[in-house]
């Protein structure tokens, strides 16, 4: 599979139909590069043209924003910025929610005004263009629960997007006690991916995932690649590692044998 930079484009003269903004975690997490080649996988056999900044792509300055450091948030949303209005960038697809939140509700005051989709957004509405097909496949009646991303639900008002996506596989999909706008955190928010929780009754993500298990589900969705981290780690202290922890976009990949 080739995927082209956006200097490639630029060098022939053409323009992508959309930039993929793979983020950090899709580029050196491994368990997130599993998610980054499943969702390329899905725009390559659909045919949409797509491209990644590759060696000129770096974080969105979310971290350094969560952790206090208003000023290093801005160097590096200013660095972003400025490629991608260099390049004419209007269209913007991303499998992080941080990123997505980031980049549609805080460029704008910085100078960067773009289209901006979390994955789920994009996959539905090729799927409503009738260029993507979704079929149950091999997931056909499993019991699916999906954990709500922060910045994806309670964040932006995304809901539906991957619960559609979802229904198309034609599983079970089973809610959790507080889901949607109730929806608890995965406990990665606010930079807390990158240290140890502070002490207290019962990790977060500990908490979260025993909310998924409740409910008995085959496997445990996502839509942001520091959820499935969490919720894996989650399963993993339960010693329920038959329930499987995937993204969306893997589940897609998966169920069409790409």
């Amino acid at each position: 599979m080739t995927i082209k930079t956006m200097a490639e484009y630029a060098m022939e003269g053409k323009m992508p139909e959309v930039l993929f903004y793979v983020g950090c975690a899709g580029s050196f997490d491994d368990r997130a590069k599993k998610i980054t080649k499943a969702f390329c996988k899905i725009l390559n056999h659909i045919g949409v043209e797509f491209a990644v900044l590759g060696k000129e792509e770096s974080c969105t300055g979310d971290p350094a924003k969560r952790a206090g450091s208003e000023l290093v948030f801005q160097i590096m949303a200013m660095q972003n910025i400025e490629i991608f209005n260099a390049y004419g960038i209007t269209r913007i697809v991303t499998t992080c929610p941080h990123c997505f939140n980031t980049m549609k509700n805080e460029y704008p005051s910085l100078g960067g005004h773009y289209e901006v989709y979390h994955h789920s957004q994009f996959l539905k509405q090729l799927m409503k263009d009738g260029r993507l097909k979704i079929e149950g496949g091999k997931f056909e009646g499993k019991r699916i629960t999906f954990h709500d991303p922060c910045y994806l639900g309670r964040g932006n008002g995304e809901y539906e997007a991957p619960r559609e996506l979802l229904e198309k596989l034609d599983v079970e999909l089973v809610e959790m006690s507080r889901s949607k706008a109730k929806s608890l955190c995965c406990g990665a928010g606010g930079a807390q991916m990158f240290k140890e929780p502070e002490k207290g009754k019962k990790d977060i993500n500990v908490e979260r995932t025993e909310e998924a298990l409740n409910i008995s589900p085959d496997i445990i969705a996502t839509g942001c690649p520091f959820c499935n981290t969490m919720m894996t780690d989650g399963v993993k202290h339960f010693d329920k590692e038959q329930v499987v922890v995937k993204d969306i976009a893997e589940l897609i990949a998966e169920a069409k044998d790409l």
